[in-house]
């Protein structure tokens, strides 16, 4: 998900946006049931106000369920949990088309994170008439590796059946619980990286870990002056010296094959 795409869900597993997706807590409305498979009962879309504050999001307001100012690849990357470079063959200026969306569940509560992706890519397909295909191509990315020092990890005491977690702060600390690194890859990619992240540590167990960095230019998912500043002395260092110091662990720049969306078909949304 685009950095800029800043969702106010408490994320169970990223994650998201690329949007990193979050959902505010309104009060007075209570979880869906975890088993429920929910659809917009009625959603409006509508053309964003190119002369309105800037910014993206994706959240609840009591009953309903809001997209401000989304791009239909940010749509689509939210839903799929993709990267934006993971959508090949669609029409870039669709693609950069931002819309506001305002709809409704058809079932009472909050939806969680993966009922709320399910939401869009059911209104994706019924409103913007997606089409796609997965294929598998060779693309760049960032793989994580075991450094040369081995990894400095430690094993989660929780069960593989509690929850899940990857939270982050705009000074850039990562809280992982209960992670596999196939997961952490997933996170890193849907919020701190520019490209898809694969995960080629060959570890399969469950980690707890929180891991400090200072950001660059590039990893710019949080506003400006929330950050440490990489001119003071005593900022943590950037995160692929900090990934290696912290975790025992690297981060490369290589090319590997990678999932991949190949759009057969989408249009501008049907009317309301």
């Amino acid at each position: 998900m685009n950095a800029k795409v800043f969702l106010i869900l408490t994320l169970a597993i990223l994650s998201i946006p690329a949007v990193v997706a979050a959902q505010s807590a309104t009060p007075g409305t209570l979880p869906m049931p975890l088993d429920a498979n929910p659809s917009f009962d009625v959603a409006t879309i509508k053309p964003s106000d190119t002369s309105a504050p800037h910014g993206t999001f994706i959240r609840n307001n009591g009953r309903h369920v809001i997209a401000y100012n989304m791009a239909v690849g940010e749509l689509i990357t939210y839903a799929y949990g993709l990267h934006a470079k993971q959508i090949v063959d669609a029409s870039p200026v669709l693609l950069a088309a931002h819309f506001d969306i305002d709809g409704v569940p058809d079932t009472e509560g909050r939806p969680n994170l993966q009922q709320s992706r399910g939401m869009f890519r059911k209104l994706l397909a019924s409103r913007f008439r997606l089409a796609f295909h997965y294929e598998s191509r060779e693309l760049p990315v960032y793989a994580i590796q075991i450094a040369r020092s081995g990894p400095h990890l430690n094993l989660t005491p929780r069960k593989l059946s509690d929850s899940t977690s990857f939270s982050y702060t705009c000074q850039a600390v990562l809280t992982v619980r209960n992670s596999s690194m196939s997961d952490v890859a997933k996170g890193m990619q849907d919020v701190f990286l520019d490209r898809p992240v694969v995960d080629q540590t060959g570890l399969h167990d469950r980690y707890d870990f929180d891991l400090k960095w200072t950001p660059d230019d590039s990893q710019s998912y949080c506003p400006v002056g929330t950050t440490n500043s990489r001119t003071d002395p005593n900022a943590p260092p950037g995160l692929y010296t900090a990934i290696q110091e912290q975790l025992g662990l690297k981060i490369v720049s290589t090319k590997a094959p990678v999932q991949v969306m190949v759009i057969d078909n989408i249009e501008s949304p049907s009317g309301n």
